[in-house]
């Protein structure tokens, strides 16, 4: 569903995304390690056509993302570290809104609902306004997006930084049902935990290379900790990723 063949950016002679070959099939998680700097979000940039490769390609549903970003997008549903919505619709509202912007029939307003509620967002917050939503509830809204339109893709970059423990637990069991319908799923993350939770696989960046790939299965927290450890020994030995940075608890979302 997601494939790099040779992906490369470079900006000012330097490599920030360096021959990246990478596939990810229908119902992957498939999540991406490494420090600030090692290429992960510019790998997310380029499948959603935010950047232009300077050499390679990057393909969502067998489609060339570079010539027709916007088409490619159709295909992605996206969660930014920050999710940003009108604060002053509705979650109902905002998500009839985003599925016109991306060309979709709005459903009724008890199936928005429903959808909303089927992504985990707590019964009753669908008809209240979003500016009182909290992070975690306002990423329910974007699954539920990525539900209603079947998109073959989900990206997140971040998801469950400031985030409580379980609103955590809840984001990564919202992540495994789009994967078990079907969704490939790449996500950048520091947070262990979550990796050791919900990925199918494993990708570690350094210095914008993908430098090992390994199953996910059965492992813990600390086996995924020993794992990206091993491969920062040495004089250049970067800093263990740092946990999620989760804010004081939050309502749960």
């Amino acid at each position: 569903m997601l494939a790099a063949k040779k992906l490369s950016k470079s900006y000012g002679g330097a490599a920030a995304l360096d021959a990246l070959d990478l596939e990810i099939p229908a119902g992957e998680v498939f999540c991406l390690l490494g420090p600030n700097g090692a290429g992960k979000t510019t790998t997310l940039n380029l499948f959603l056509g935010f950047t232009r490769p300077s050499s390679g390609a990057a393909y969502v549903a067998g489609a060339h993302v570079e010539p027709d970003p916007i088409g490619a997008r159709r295909k992605i549903a996206y969660v930014p570290e920050q999710v940003r919505l009108y604060p002053h619709l509705t979650g109902c509202e905002n998500l009839a809104y985003f599925l016109g912007l991306s060309g979709a029939r709005a459903p009724s307003p008890a199936e928005l609902s429903r959808l909303l509620v089927a992504a985990g967002l707590p019964e009753g917050a669908a008809h209240r306004p979003a500016g009182g939503y909290s992070k975690g509830m306002r990423q329910k809204v974007v699954l539920a997006l990525s539900q209603a339109r079947s998109a073959g893709a989900l990206l997140l970059d971040e998801p469950t930084s400031g985030l409580d423990p379980g609103a955590v637990r809840e984001l990564c069991a919202a992540i495994r049902r789009e994967s078990d319908r079907g969704a490939a799923v790449l996500m950048v993350t520091h947070d262990l935990g979550a990796v050791a939770s919900i990925a199918h696989r494993i990708g570690i960046m350094k210095a914008g290379r993908l430098i090992h790939v390994a199953s996910a299965a059965g492992l813990s927290e600390a086996d995924v900790l020993s794992l990206y450890r091993r491969h920062f020994e040495g004089p250049e030995r970067a800093a263990p990723p740092p946990p999620s940075r989760r804010a004081a608890p939050e309502a749960l979302s």
